[in-house]
């Protein structure tokens, strides 16, 4: 039952950071370190905590690399590496994450990539143009489509956190789902 309680916090926080992720293109700091400490309360739990920290480090160290190289940035690194660590360390489940990871984040950068020619011709032609009262007054959803326009348009970074959460969530979900029964 405490691992259940850990994995709906852990699956909180991942929603909490894709959504800020999306809205802000940053991941606080205390998320990956609220996520990395239910991580090892679930390994400790299942007695998984040595082959849970090796494969979370080995992860770190790679994706340190990537962000070294200015491919990735920090704040996904560390929600990775922190995430890896409530995925079981067992090779099938591991792999599985990090293919959703890879799969849901091409498919968020196709479509940024299929948005952006629209997105940069819709805004060249509405430059100059004064923002009407209405504009100002917009929902928050209406918001956030403005600002995801406005990031494609200028080719901004993608909302990693949305695939590396998306693809915790759908690994973890039947993992959970099987510890209920």
């Amino acid at each position: 039952m405490m691992v259940a309680g850990l994995m709906i916090s852990a699956t909180c926080l991942l929603v909490y950071a894709a959504m800020h992720d999306l809205a802000a293109r940053t991941v606080p700091n205390w998320l990956p370190l609220c996520l990395l400490l239910l991580g090892l309360g679930v390994r400790l739990a299942d007695h998984s905590l040595r082959s849970g920290l090796i494969v979370a480090a080995v992860t770190f160290v790679a994706l340190f690399a990537i962000w070294f190289s200015g491919l990735m940035g920090g704040g996904d690194v560390k929600l990775w590496a922190a995430t890896v660590l409530l995925i079981p360390p067992q090779w099938q489940i591991e792999m599985s994450f990090f293919l959703r990871v890879l799969l849901i984040g091409g498919a968020l950068a196709v479509l940024y990539l299929a948005l952006w020619l629209p997105v940069s011709r819709r805004r060249a032609k509405a430059a100059g143009l004064p923002v009407p009262a209405r504009a100002r007054a917009q929902n928050l959803l209406q918001r956030i489509a403005r600002a995801e326009v406005w990031r494609i348009s200028r080719r901004g970074p993608l909302p990693y956190a949305v695939a590396i959460s998306g693809s915790a969530i759908l690994t973890l979900l039947p993992l959970s789902m099987q510890n209920l029964r």
